[in-house]
């Protein structure tokens, strides 16, 4: 390790989670253990995949009741620890019942609906089929799913009271002659978070009134991203370039992250992501694009979308164009995943703060590359957008001289 120092071995994390979940399940034990539960839902609502186009929906209700907001918040989760994040998670309890995501409608869907547009905490009440158990895929923490707590099949719900709604998200799922990428980009626009607008997404209140359809969160999260940050890369490379390399860095939940802003005329963003195991064993993952934008799905998912948002944002705010070169190393501290959240957050943070400015390209790769446990050569072997740059470099050498 260079720069990198190891706060908790995986091991440990996962002994303080599973410690706090039976706490929990203990305090809340008389609650969790009836069929009629009742809450207050942050407000949250869950789309799933499997199963694919039949996919279970509904509330997530935590049996604290007040304000629980912080429970599905994730642009207020920088700064907490990845117990805090996951105990947040595993807090909630999900009423789900199957349904075709083709069908946006009906009693149990527009009251999730309403739930989605809410701007504060809503009381909640769940009447299940059965007891919530717990969910046993999730009990040892999955190390490739985010932590969920109970779940059990929805026989009714509603909220208690009337729910306080959110009149940019009110005003834009009752515009139904806009597009789904036109309400996304209006709903960014007018300051709604990003955590809110792929919930809405999600629970298919967004688009022509024809073409609307439930969207399971995890892929409603990667598309919020991507739009909005298609949109402002569209607009950034009518922007002047970078007059100087500058690079910027955060490290929070066992991520650590360098981005090296390079001056360019045109967009170019490549991220590269190093998974490093208690063993010091390492393995790499890439994916670039250009201005021609790829013509494939990321293997880096939703994170190179994430990623993309955070740094298209900065750019956008101080209006300059540039290539983009994330790293981003992921070690044991990261015991569990908690959500691509994470990357757009803390490359977010990494944009205002620790900004160094550079006059060559070398000097900055250099530096950006002293903060992170693999070498300089490492990350250059793969890369793209080091091989373009240089071999730009070169070119201008011979032309200058």
């Amino acid at each position: 390790m260079q720069n990198v120092k190891r706060t908790s071995s995986t091991q440990e994390i996962r002994k303080k989670l599973e410690k706090n979940w039976i706490q929990f399940l203990s305090l809340n034990s008389r609650e969790l253990g009836k069929i009629n539960f009742s809450g207050s839902s942050p407000p949250s609502v869950f789309v799933g995949h499997h199963g694919y186009p039949k996919v279970l929906v509904g509330p997530m209700v935590s049996p604290i009741h007040g304000n629980t907001s912080i429970l599905d918040y994730p642009e207020k989760w920088i700064g907490k620890s990845i117990e805090e994040i996951a105990s947040f998670r595993l807090s909630l309890v999900r009423g789900v019942y199957k349904t075709e995501i083709h069908r946006p409608f009906g009693k149990y869907i527009e009251s999730l609906q309403e739930l989605a547009m809410a701007n504060i905490p809503a009381e909640s009440e769940i009447v299940f089929e059965k007891t919530p158990l717990i969910n046993i895929k999730q009990k040892n923490f999955d190390i490739d799913s985010p932590p969920y707590g109970l779940i059990a099949p929805l026989k009714n719900f509603k909220t208690s009271c009337s729910v306080s709604i959110d009149k940019r998200i009110e005003n834009t799922f009752y515009d139904k002659d806009l597009n789904s990428t036109q309400s996304i980009l209006k709903l960014y626009q007018n300051g709604v978070e990003i955590s809110k607008i792929n919930r809405i997404l999600s629970m298919g209140m967004l688009g022509l009134k024809k073409n609307r359809k439930l969207v399971p969160t995890r892929w409603s999260i990667s598309a919020t991203d991507d739009i909005i940050s298609t949109n402002l890369t569209k607009k950034i490379e009518n922007y002047p370039y970078l007059e100087l390399y500058e690079v910027h860095r955060y490290h929070h939940l066992g991520n650590y992250y360098s981005i090296i802003f390079i001056p360019q005329n045109k967009w170019i963003f490549e991220m590269q992501e190093a998974w490093i195991n208690n063993n010091e064993n390492t393995t790499m993952g890439i994916d670039y694009e250009d201005n021609k934008r790829p013509n494939h799905y990321p293997s880096l998912a939703g994170a190179f979308f994430a990623a993309r948002l955070a740094v298209s944002e900065y750019l956008y705010k101080i209006k300059k164009n540039a290539a983009v070169w994330v790293l981003r190393e992921i070690h044991p501290d990261y015991a569990i995943p908690v959500g691509v959240w994470q990357v757009r957050e803390g490359i977010r943070k990494a944009a205002i703060k620790d900004i160094i400015k550079f006059e060559s390209f070398d000097k900055a790769l250099s530096y950006a590359c002293s903060l992170m446990s693999i070498s300089k050569k490492e990350w250059q072997k793969n890369s793209k957008i080091y091989k373009k740059i240089i071999e730009q470099r070169k070119i201008l050498d011979y032309l200058y001289f």
